[in-house]
């Protein structure tokens, strides 16, 4: 038995999406506020690339100190990339716990619809008996 969308969109606990929603917006903005500041990696590595080539030539003796400062600049981005992946875990978390809510929530009022159609049609055959019954005894 299909249900019309404006059915189903009756049926949504939309006090529940419209409290957890503010949640979930400020997870995705400060994941995007994340994101979007960080520079193109293509660019900013080819360029730090070829500055560090040419210091390296230069000068051997500094070249343990680029080496590792690159390897602390690796770390620092290493460690925002783990920060923004939990984030994103979180974020996801939380979607995915709205989503199975809404998910049993739709199943428990198809559920429902089912039974009170089963009603319906029962109380109806009560009606048309009840009719009969009467139309029988006013004849």
């Amino acid at each position: 038995m299909p249900i019309g969308w404006m059915t189903v969109l009756k049926l949504v606990p939309w006090g529940d999406v419209i409290k957890n929603a503010p949640v979930i917006a400020d997870g995705a903005k400060k994941l995007w506020d994340t994101v979007g500041r960080k520079p193109d990696p293509v660019t900013a590595t080819a360029a730090r690339k070829a500055a560090a080539s040419s210091d390296l030539l230069a000068d051997p003796a500094g070249a343990v100190s680029a080496l590792q400062v690159r390897v602390a600049e690796t770390e620092a981005a290493l460690d925002l990339l783990h920060e923004q992946m939990q984030a994103s875990t979180r974020l996801i978390k939380a979607l995915a716990e709205q989503n199975t809510e809404l998910v049993k929530r739709v199943e428990l009022n198809r559920s429902r619809t089912g039974w009170l159609i089963w009603l319906l049609v029962v109380f109806g055959a009560i009606a048309a008996l009840n009719l009969v019954v009467s139309f029988s005894r006013a004849s």
